[in-house]
């Protein structure tokens, strides 16, 4: 008799039915995929429509006979003054504001209260809701005053230092006193950045310096402050963005005579790109604003640099933090 067997099904035929696992793409993340791209693309249409009106407007100013220049010795004589000036000013604000703002942020996140620490937080964010105007007077009619005994005093005891080497300014409308308001500007700017970059050290960090015997500096020195360079970093970059194109307090604070001088209580003072223009722009006409946005060019490439110069600094340190 023929024993026959029917062959089973292959171990193919048994497997379950192969699915797509491509994730459906809902309406609402298609939209807002759309809206994201759109808002980059939007930033970049604007950035670069700003510096095409820039470079367009600037044209006659770079090509004018120097004669027909405000000062007429050219461009460049022009607005090279303006340069040292804005430049000046910025840093005297940053050199004064960083240290302070790294100060208050590692006060506020690992040494004070908790309840101080909060309302502390509150106080030194709602500086950055003052408008500049106000500290523009603050400066011209409280704090200008108030140095003019200080200035005389840095005269008689520094004045060996080309910073300090007088005549003093009976007034107090410095550059001295122009950076310390923008300093206080900035503060809470860089406050902010450091205060939540800290804030991120790992807790596990902080522990193990204290495990091994470190202070509490110690662990704020080892730890917490490696970790949060690029942020202090970033930081400092932000308000130095800000001090750059500070207008009405500079211009109310600072009293202008032009030339580049690196006294910083005389009453000699280069002026700011920023300043100048909103003095000088309601007044002029023809070459005259051209020359104005020329400058205001001149403005965009240096903040322009600033920033490209920090994202540089900070994307070096990126591969760095307290976990490595």
């Amino acid at each position: 008799m023929s024993t026959e067997t029917t062959p089973g099904p292959s171990p193919a035929d048994t497997q379950p039915p192969v699915t797509s696992t491509r994730p459906v793409v809902q309406p609402g993340d298609r939209i807002f995929s759309g809206l994201a791209k759109g808002a980059g693309i939007l930033i970049l249409v604007v950035l670069a429509g700003v510096a095409a009106f820039l470079l367009v407007e600037a044209v006659p100013a770079f090509t004018a006979p120097s004669a027909e220049i405000p000062g007429g010795a050219g461009f460049a004589a022009y607005v090279i003054p303006l340069v040292f000036g804005t430049l000046l000013a910025a840093v005297i604000a940053l050199v004064i504001a960083t240290p302070l703002a790294v100060a208050v942020a590692l006060f506020i996140t690992h040494y004070a209260p908790r309840r101080i620490a909060q309302g502390l937080g509150y106080v030194v964010d709602l500086l950055a809701a003052v408008p500049s105007i106000v500290y523009g007077l603050w400066g011209a009619g409280t704090l200008a005053p108030a140095s003019v005994a200080l200035m005389v005093w840095l005269e008689n005891n520094l004045g060996f230092i080309p910073f300090f080497a007088g005549p003093a300014s009976t007034t107090g409308r410095t550059m001295l006193v122009a950076g310390v308001v923008l300093a206080v500007m900035i503060l809470p700017i860089i406050t902010a950045v450091s205060r939540e970059v800290f804030l991120q050290t790992p807790r596990l960090h902080e522990e193990a310096a204290l495990a091994l015997g470190a202070t509490r500096w110690e662990m704020i020195r080892m730890a917490v402050l490696p970790f949060g360079r690029s942020g202090i970093i970033s930081g400092a970059m932000l308000g130095l963005g800000r001090a750059l194109g500070e207008t009405m307090a500079v211009a109310i604070v600072l009293s202008v005579s032009g030339g580049i001088t690196f006294n910083l209580i005389g009453n000699g003072n280069p002026s700011t790109i920023a300043a100048n223009i909103a003095l000088q722009f309601p007044e002029a006409s023809g070459l005259g604003v051209n020359v104005l946005i020329a400058s205001g060019l001149v403005l965009f490439l240096i903040t322009l640099a600033v920033n490209s110069i920090a994202r540089f600094i900070i994307n070096r340190r990126r591969e760095f933090s307290g976990a490595n």
